[in-house]
């Protein structure tokens, strides 16, 4: 059986001693104390390891089954979902006005990294209706707020966000879906979506579904797409629960992982729905969940690395086989574990250096979400909408990288059911799919978000980077060991950069052509800041008298990545700047 520990000490590390939240000056991070996280993320980790987990397997065994127009999860789903509900974890971050927590978008990151690692099936439900609540909080009136938030922040109404159709994907401008006004002000929605993940279940009393439909005579294209909320059963005006709405789930999906979480094909027959936001402005309010959506996918991709990385470590430090290169470890023992043994370490040194430092890029990109919000910071706000495409495409390979390195670690157990490492491969495969493929990230990053605002979020990057590692510099071994690749790195980024911007209006297919090179170089350098930073703060730490072990650690985690790892800056410009020929070289006949 897989087991799981919520990694409090890391995250403690990442919050106190790199982000420094109690002097970050973001309003409720005052209340951020070290106990006060302690406290908090320890609960939660035990919430995870002693209920979550363990349904883990359950869930992906058992599936969900549609039955008479009803969805049954797996056993044990319900109550755990209770207990999540009960206890105020699905409302950390969301507005008191409507029963939320009000904590910061950092704090309910690093919960939602435990509950996500410990089954992302499950909390998927939790997690979809959160970015439900969100848009409806930044763009539905006040009287779809007072109706919808509070059922839906308690999680007694779930939700979720209805994009896709049968004929169109990425493409949205095409799809099909007609909302009809009526008398009264509510719409028809007519239209079939597909891949909707939680779109039937029974772990709430209703599910609150936004959906993409167009009015008549709308704009061509995704100018002319609305928003509209649309209830699995219609709410009355004293918020009590009325008939069933005109839509149903007629299908599931059978898929390669997350097995238990719901993923449905969704009809609506005339269901009544009302406008969230203005005529034509669907786009812009759904974004608001994706958006949301992509953060914590790319935290999905890290969490599953997490938790695979944990059980191939326990294994290879019980797995008993052959001797050390240099002599026997244990003589007293018929073989060694294989951890002495260089590629097995080389593999564990991987997982741990890549699901470390996208932890702490996925918590500075929270803090950056904080400042966005609660200081006013259109700086912070340009910084996270740059990286969002980076944190979702570039984690969520990375992480799928860590779930087959430790599903590797074991050799020919790592395949078989027995030792559950192949269902972390499998539930982390879809986090490079959904929420927008890890190719149209990449695009929309170079594509539009190089060039936002005449390239000014980009510049504060590199100014950012620069900034550090001039305030960071006077050790000779931590400048040749961090700083120097750093800085490297971030020449071949802004080479990279300039390479796109010089090419993206002359020849596009030559900027499109490295585009997922560029995401994964951006990414590396992102990270590569994170471990510069987080090793100045081990290091600092260590000047302090904390000679501890876990500092230890991480400075030789820190120099493996930068020296194993941070090269790959210089692979990635050499593809971007062989342009599109070698890509585009083929005719299709020949494919």
């Amino acid at each position: 059986m897989p087991r799981y520990t919520a990694p409090v000490r890391d995250m403690q590390f990442v919050l106190h001693d790199v982000l420094k939240v109690g002097e970050a000056g973001i309003p409720g991070y005052d209340d951020l104390d070290p106990a006060t996280t302690r406290a908090i993320l320890s609960e939660a980790g035990k919430l995870a390891q002693d209920v979550l987990a363990p349904l883990n397997r359950v869930g992906d065994a058992q599936g969900c089954v549609l039955r008479d127009g009803t969805v049954r999860t797996p056993d044990g789903f319900g109550a755990a979902f209770e207990q999540l509900r009960d206890g105020g974890w699905t409302a950390l971050d969301c507005d008191p006005a409507y029963g939320g927590q009000g904590l910061p978008c950092l704090l309910a990151t690093a919960v939602a990294e435990i509950l996500s690692a410990a089954n992302m099936a499950l909390n998927m439900y939790q997690g979809l209706t959160h970015g439900a609540c969100n848009a409806i909080q930044a763009h539905g009136s006040a009287a779809q707020k007072a109706m919808y938030l509070p059922p839906m922040i308690r999680c007694e109404w779930g939700g979720t966000m209805n994009l896709t159709e049968p004929h169109c994907g990425t493409d949205l401008g095409l799809i099909r879906t007609r909302a009809e006004p009526r008398d009264d002000g509510s719409y028809a929605i007519t239209g079939t979506k597909i891949w909707i993940s939680a779109g039937e279940h029974d772990l709430c009393d209703n599910i609150i579904h936004l959906v993409l439909a167009r009015l008549p005579q709308a704009p061509e294209g995704v100018k002319g797409i609305s928003l509209f909320l649309v209830p699995k059963i219609l709410v009355n005006d004293d918020g009590t629960l009325g008939a069933r709405n005109a839509l149903a789930c007629t299908g599931l999906e059978s898929k390669m992982g997350i097995h238990g979480n719901t993923t449905c094909v969704m009809a609506y027959e005339g269901a009544t729905g009302w406008l969230v936001g203005a005529p034509h402005q669907g786009m812009r309010a759904m974004f608001t969940m994706m958006n949301e959506a992509r953060l914590g996918v790319g935290l999905q991709g890290y969490a599953q690395g997490e938790v695979a990385y944990q059980n191939a470590r326990d294994f290879a430090r019980d797995r008993l086989q052959g001797r050390a290169a240099t002599g026997s470890a244990t003589p007293d023992r018929p073989a060694d574990p294989i951890i002495v043994h260089p590629d097995v370490r080389r593999g564990l040194m991987d997982q741990k250096a890549l699901t470390e430092g996208a932890r702490a890029f996925v918590f500075w990109g929270a803090s950056l979400i904080d400042r966005a919000r609660r200081c006013d910071d259109a700086q912070a706000e340009a910084l996270i909408s740059l990286l969002t495409p980076v944190i979702k495409g570039f984690l969520t390979d990375k992480g799928f990288e860590t779930c087959v390195l430790a599903q590797q670690t074991p050799g020919g157990a790592g395949f078989t059911r027995d030792l559950g490492l192949e269902q972390f491969v499998r539930d982390a495969r879809i986090t490079m799919v959904y929420e927008g493929t890890n190719g149209i990230q990449s695009v929309d990053l170079v594509g539009r978000k190089l060039a936002a605002d005449g390239g000014k979020p980009l510049m504060a990057f590199f100014d950012l980077v620069k900034d550090f590692i001039a305030q960071a510099s006077g050790d000779a071994a931590f400048d040749a060991q961090f700083l120097s690749p750093l800085k490297a790195a971030s020449g071949d980024l802004q080479t990279a950069a300039m390479f796109f911007l010089n090419k993206g209006m002359t020849s596009p297919n030559d900027a499109l052509a490295g585009s997922y090179d560029f995401m994964h170089l951006f990414g590396h350098v992102c990270v590569g800041l994170m471990w510069s930073r987080m090793a100045l703060a081990a290091h600092q730490g260590m000047e302090a008298g904390e000679n501890s072990d876990f500092l230890t650690a991480k400075l030789d985690t820190g120099r493996y990545y930068m020296a194993r790892h941070l090269p790959a800056t210089k692979l990635h410009l050499a593809r971007i700047e062989s342009g599109a020929a070698p890509v585009m070289a083929l005719d299709e006949a020949a494919f």
